[in-house]
């Protein structure tokens, strides 16, 4: 590491979503690492390891090409994540000055893999479940371990069923990729990181809550830097709580009336933590889903959107619009015919709100029944007035609050507005 000397780095990290390589980016990406060649452009591909203890040094295969730091090009970026090097890529352009990604990501994981064990026992109802009892984990391992015996017999033994189905997975370990993919790293000093991650803890999104904001305090601490910025994407839409249906349901389906959603409560977890922290941003992408597929195409807009929202908060550009629309207050008033609705009010407007391609869509409104309808939404100056014929009190508005969010509230400046509601009532993971 000590032996490149880059203008500004960035620890890029998560599950699958950041693990995705560029070459299986779509077919926008082939010609991309055709062209990849920047010598500004410097990539450091961290191997996947576990450990369970913290390592002092990354134990990597020097001798594989694909590891260690290398000059953005076409071997180099082929297998590289695709977000990290759309946001790596960008930057250098907007920054004109030499930018290196250090990648470490694992696809699947949980976000308590990249934690300490000292930030972990600091949660009780964490440090007293089954995520730090050792005795559970060993169970859990030594379940896995007859699992994939069975597994690899019925393979040796010619049973073509078990060829269809994948291979046993490992449990994970609270803290395992920390120690082993992180930790490593502390020495080497860092702009700020890049976070997709969140769909592993998806029935767990309350916990998330505390979970996310005491991981970014941990990493910072660590890397010695209270200014180090910390940059998450919130979850793409996609129909989770229906992954296993059969046939899949059509967006017809999906938008016949309000739900709830595991998603929408990660994506509330993921917010609060961007509002309660200056150095912390996030970018919203619910124009770049599939209902039926946890991995989107484009990778490409997801790390153009990092990239702009590191410029606005950790390298303090001025009078730049790098976030969409955030909700900030509602207020009940009366339309002009005397019924009711709500107002309600956005930080991060920019050049103005705009519905994009029609009419709004996303926004649902109830009474104190808590029976949720879609609401006539309509843009009036900086604000949005709610209401629907069905709802004569209403008390509540969400907007884009399902697992597949169908919904287009839009700063004039290109980004989405965050999902959002201005209820209070309990959540699905809350118990």
């Amino acid at each position: 590491l000590k032996n490149v000397v880059v203008g500004e780095v960035w620890i890029c990290s998560g599950q699958s979503n950041m693990q995705w390589e560029m070459h299986r980016a779509g077919k926008e990406a082939e010609t991309e690492i055709e062209n990849s060649r920047n010598f500004d452009l410097r990539l450091f591909h961290v191997e996947r390891k576990k450990s369970d203890e913290p390592l002092a040094d990354l134990d990597m295969p020097w001798n594989q090409g694909k590891f260690g730091w290398q000059i953005s090009g076409n071997q180099a970026t082929y297998g590289f994540s695709a977000v990290a090097y759309y946001f790596g890529k960008q930057l250098q352009a907007d920054l004109k000055v030499p930018v290196g990604l250090i990648h470490t990501s694992w696809g699947g994981s949980p976000i308590e893999v990249w934690m300490s064990e000292s930030t972990l026992r600091s949660h009780p109802e964490i440090a007293d479940s089954y995520l730090l009892q050792k005795a559970d984990y060993s169970k859990a391992q030594s379940d896995y371990i007859a699992a994939i015996r069975a597994y690899e017999k019925a393979v040796k033994d010619g049973d073509k069923k078990a060829k269809k189905p994948r291979a046993p997975r490992a449990p994970w370990q609270p803290t395992e990729l920390y120690n082993a993919m992180v930790h490593p790293l502390q020495p080497f000093a860092s702009k700020g990181a890049i976070w997709y991650q969140g769909e592993s803890n998806a029935t767990r999104a309350w916990q998330y809550r505390s979970l996310m904001p005491d991981m970014i305090k941990q990493w910072r601490s660590e890397f010695g830097q209270s200014d180090w910025t910390f940059l998450m994407v919130q979850l793409a839409p996609f129909d989770w709580g229906h992954r296993t249906d059969n046939p899949k349901r059509t967006l017809e389906q999906i938008t016949a009336k309000p739900e709830e959603g595991e998603f929408a409560e990660i994506r509330e977890a993921q917010l609060l933590t961007a509002e309660r922290d200056t150095k912390t941003g996030m970018v919203v992408i619910t124009d770049y889903g599939d209902p039926h597929d946890i991995h989107p195409l484009p990778k490409s807009p997801v790390g153009e959107r990092l990239a702009l929202a590191a410029r606005g908060i950790a390298y303090k550009e001025k009078g730049l619009t790098y976030s969409g629309p955030i909700y900030k207050s509602m207020k009940y008033v009366k339309n002009k015919n005397g019924a009711d609705m709500i107002t309600l009010r956005f930080d991060n407007v920019g050049k103005g709100l705009e519905a994009k391609d029609g009419r709004l869509k996303g926004f649902a409104i109830c009474g104190e029944d808590k029976d949720w309808k879609w609401a006539d939404a309509e843009i009036v100056g900086d604000t949005v007035e709610v209401s629907s014929a069905e709802v004569e009190k209403p008390e509540a508005v969400r907007y884009g609050w399902a697992d597949h969010p169908v919904c287009n509230l839009f700063n004039k400046d290109g980004l989405p507005a965050s999902p959002f509601r201005t209820d209070k009532y309990e959540l699905t993971t809350q118990k």
